[in-house]
């Protein structure tokens, strides 16, 4: 299976090269990289364009509308999503496939490695998303349930035709709840797999910025906003 990779990019000049040269070392042979320029005002696209890799812009600023943008171009039967300040290990892209050969599997995700966090906080939010979200996903996906799934927005892989068949990306949103919007439409046209050994590392720069407290907080509460709400259209 072709599998795209489309990583939104605004302003990530100090990190795009780095995602990039980290894709090039996978391991499947089969897959292209796709950086979305999201209206940045640095040299992310002129980064990205050293590499041998497909760059385009996406004029309207917000992660959604680059992963929409993304997801347009696209020409894998998969889509890998990955953030700017990742760095996948060589087999990322084969054990994401992997899951695929069943029919049923709609999409795959797997846990944060926050690798520049302090060490408490890395291994404990490691081992609470190897098991814990491992547990809600599988527990909301439950046939009496049927409330969506886990899905990390920065690690994971969804079937090109569900993404279609599910409206492709809210673009009505802005970050937080994201995942969770899009989880909620791909798991009714089939299993999502969160695999704790599909890890992704990433930086907390987030977590940094903003309090950990603060952060978790925000992710819990639009987990749960979006896992619970009524379901409405996708606005593109």
């Amino acid at each position: 299976m072709k599998i795209s990779v489309v990583i939104p990019a605004h302003n990530e000049e100090r990190v795009i090269g780095d995602v990039i040269r980290a894709l090039l070392k996978q391991d499947h042979s089969d897959f292209e990289i796709i950086v979305v320029d999201n209206a940045s005002s640095d040299r992310t696209s002129e980064i990205a364009r050293e590499f041998p890799i497909k760059v385009v812009h996406e004029p309207k600023k917000g992660l959604l509308h680059a992963r929409e943008r993304g997801r347009i171009e696209a020409a894998g039967e998969i889509i890998a999503n990955i953030d700017a300040d990742c760095l996948p290990e060589p087999d990322w892209l084969s054990i994401g496939a992997s899951h695929f050969i069943e029919n049923t599997t709609a999409a795959v995700t797997g846990p944060y490695d926050y690798h520049d966090a302090e060490f408490l906080f890395r291994h404990s939010s490691l081992l609470t998303q190897k098991y814990i979200y491992r547990l809600v996903s599988e527990t909301v996906q439950l046939p009496f349930v049927r409330k969506g799934a886990m899905l990390i927005g920065g690690n994971n892989f969804i079937r090109t035709s569900v993404l279609e068949k599910s409206g492709g990306y809210n673009t009505a949103l802005t970050f937080y709840g994201e995942d969770t919007d899009t989880a909620k439409r791909v798991s009714k046209h089939g299993k999502i797999v969160f695999n704790p050994k599909l890890i992704m590392k990433t930086s907390a720069r987030r977590f940094k910025n903003d309090g950990v407290l603060a952060t978790e907080g925000k992710y819990i509460f639009h987990f749960l906003k979006q896992t619970f709400k009524k379901p409405n259209s996708v606005s593109n």
